[in-house]
């Protein structure tokens, strides 16, 4: 391509310089050339490492042009770090206005080796280590067979880099954002075919070899990766890639590093605007090595295609925010994305900000005359367009989840040339649903299933407030709080399976990320002891709360002979003084914004956990339902020698 480029860029000079001369008396002449024997530089190599060989342009004025075994530079004073021992040629030159001027070839001869250049763990990976060289192959083969990645090509922001790929790093900010292209659902991308396979080397050099068996092409050359900047420069050679892409990139050796392992490798190279006609985007060629590659077997494919979980009540809080008619809209915060057919979502774009440049950002206001009036009751619905015109239907719910619609068909764009719209079969899926703090639901993705790729389209609805379907959360949660009489769950009736772990009567210890633990009754001093009973909590709408709490109390004689209350665990010898079930009354404050309810007297609680609470009455709800509710005290590292953490205990309705 380049080639192409420089005879078309010397056929036009040539025809500019016939013209100019065919107006002109005077004869036009290119700049003078410098002769050979004034090029000045040197080529040294330090005195205490032989390897690091200095390069200095002396021509002032002039741009340098060094040909080394590490690539082209056109710094006046570059450093190479060769690891290794044996001949390499040097050529300098430079560029004058009438052309580039070289000076002969100089051959240096390394006498010795230095490893620690090449000693980082990325080296290894990439080449197999010093004196070994390693294959590997784009990561589809002529099946249309993927072994590590979901596809050969990713997209990735021209910011993107191993820092926000490998490290995960999401405050890195600029042009960053990715696209995972599964083959599969996007063939577009690439025939499936064998092309070929790249080996790097490191046996006295580091050399490349790339076999291009879909260009038809195999290229020698050489190679340079900077472990610090995450880069791989290559000369004379390209990575694996196809041949749609050939024409779109201006260097093909000018590598970013995404990723590399052992076994995978992610290089990026810049898509040129220009050339593309496209914005610019690192083209992540995903590769996976030879090794993993032969040994590579399949997992076992489900014969049935992955379908969205539903939580077992979901019919049920769908009809409780659908008290018969509720009007669902479009999310004004992130109203569509792409879900795998287990109904995830694939881009997790949460806030207009999430949403990248190819897409373009939510307007709200292109859709806010949107909407879907729904009666449970009938199945009838009203389709109101963003213009304002409406279509009149019903539509069927069944016990997977799916609505099919008749007599309407909503069509109109959401964000550019994404729209919203129902599946060839008038259906839209339910994917997941979205509930508060007291269990109401509060949002659903609806799913329009590709009839292609292995995905959904997906469009964030919420209940349109003042609809009938959205109530006073505080209000709620007053309402449930009063309506029991709540007691420990000892029993552990309350048993809910989450992504950390379980949640599980009595008390749940936990980050609520990626563990927890939910001792039993007799087994923590935070869970109480077993088969005993703890009384009974009841909140009044006036404000006022009862607790009937068991107080046990030991006393000791300390070491002035004195009798004391124990304040904690009893030990061996103490008395006990007192076993009894105490009426305590106060009141209780709900603050919704931070989710607080604050006690005057203590909730109920063990008295095993007495002195691990500085304040028995500072709680916050971190769940409540019809049959739970959840409650969050601090545990106090002063009192309890225990790290400070939240401790939750599950009280369940006693009557």
């Amino acid at each position: 391509m380049k080639n192409r480029i420089l005879n078309i860029l010397f056929v036009g000079m040539a025809f500019v310089v016939m013209l100019f001369a065919s107006c002109q008396p005077d004869k036009y002449e290119l700049g003078d050339l410098l002769s050979v024997e004034n090029l000045k530089y040197s080529i040294v190599q330090d005195t205490k490492d032989p390897n690091t060989i200095i390069l200095t342009a002396e021509n002032k004025g002039y741009t340098p042009y060094w040909i080394t075994p590490m690539g082209r530079s056109n710094k006046t004073q570059d450093t190479l770090r060769i690891p290794f021992e044996g001949d390499y040629n040097f050529i300098y030159g430079i560029i004058t206005p009438g052309g580039i001027v070289q000076a002969d070839t100089f051959v240096l001869n390394l006498t010795t080796n230095n490893t620690d250049y090449v000693d980082d763990i990325l080296w290894t990976y990439l080449s197999g280590g010093v004196g070994e060289e390693k294959e590997w192959y784009l990561d589809l083969d002529e099946d249309g067979q993927s072994k590590f990645f979901k596809g050969p090509l990713y997209f990735y922001g021209t910011d993107d880099s191993w820092e926000t790929v490998t490290m995960g790093n999401e405050d890195v900010e600029g042009d960053v954002w990715n696209w995972e292209a599964d083959w599969p659902g996007n063939t577009w991308i690439m025939p499936e075919g064998d092309y070929g396979s790249i080996i790097f080397s490191l046996k006295g050099n580091a050399s490349v070899t790339v076999n291009h068996n879909m260009l038809g092409r195999v290229e020698n050359g050489t190679y340079f990766l900077d472990e610090n900047r995450k880069t791989l420069k290559m000369t004379d050679a390209s990575p694996l890639h196809d041949e749609g892409r050939d024409g779109q990139v201006i260097d093909w050796g000018d590598i970013v590093i995404l990723s590399l392992t052992e076994n995978s490798m992610q290089l990026a190279v810049l898509r040129d605007e220009v050339l593309s006609g496209e914005g610019p985007t690192l083209l992540s060629y995903n590769f996976v090595s030879k090794d993993y590659y032969d040994n590579w077997v399949p997992e076992d494919v489900p014969e049935v295609d992955p379908e969205p979980e539903l939580p077992d009540d979901w019919e049920l809080s769908i009809s409780q925010v659908i008290s018969k008619t509720i009007v669902w809209t479009l999310s004004d915060k992130n109203p569509l994305d792409w879900a795998n057919l287990d109904g995830s979502r694939m881009n997790g774009f949460n806030v207009p900000e999430d949403y990248p440049e190819w897409l373009g950002t939510p307007d709200p206001s292109v859709y806010a005359g949107f909407s879907l009036k729904m009666n449970s009751e009938t199945k009838e619905i009203v389709y109101t367009a963003p213009d304002g015109t409406e279509e009149e239907g019903t539509y069927t719910l069944d016990e997977k989840g799916i609505y099919t619609f008749t007599g309407i068909n909503p069509s109109f764009s959401v964000i550019g040339w994404a729209s919203f719209s129902l599946t060839a079969e008038n259906q839209l899926r339910i994917l997941s649903i979205e509930k508060n703090t007291v269990g109401d639901v509060i949002g659903m993705w609806l799913g329009a299933k590709d009839p292609e790729k292995p995905e959904y389209f997906a469009y964030h609805l919420v209940p349109s407030a003042g609809a009938g379907g959205q109530s006073d959360v505080a209000s709620i949660v007053k309402n449930m709080l009063t309506s029991k009489v709540w007691k420990l769950d000892s029993e552990r009736s309350y048993d809910v399976e989450t992504s950390f772990g379980a949640e599980q009567g009595p008390v749940i210890f936990s980050d609520y990320d990626t563990w927890a633990y939910n001792p039993m009754p007799g087994e923590q001093y935070g869970a109480g002891e077993a088969e005993v009973d703890y009384g009974t909590m009841k909140f009044e709408k006036d404000g006022t709360v009862k607790v009937n709490q068991r107080k046990k109390i030991h006393s000791y004689i300390n070491d002035d002979d004195e009798t004391v209350i124990r304040n904690g665990i009893p030990e061996a010898g103490d008395e006990l003084v007192s076993n009894d079930i105490v009426e305590l009354n106060g009141t209780w404050e709900y603050n919704d914004d931070d989710k607080s309810l604050v006690l005057s007297v203590g909730m109920l609680h063990p008295w095993t956990a007495d002195y691990a609470v500085a304040d028995w009455g500072d709680t916050k709800i971190y769940k409540i339902e019809n049959d739970a509710l959840l409650l969050q005290v601090m545990r106090s590292e002063e009192l309890s020698g225990e790290e400070a953490m939240p401790m939750t205990y599950v009280f369940v309705p006693a009557e």
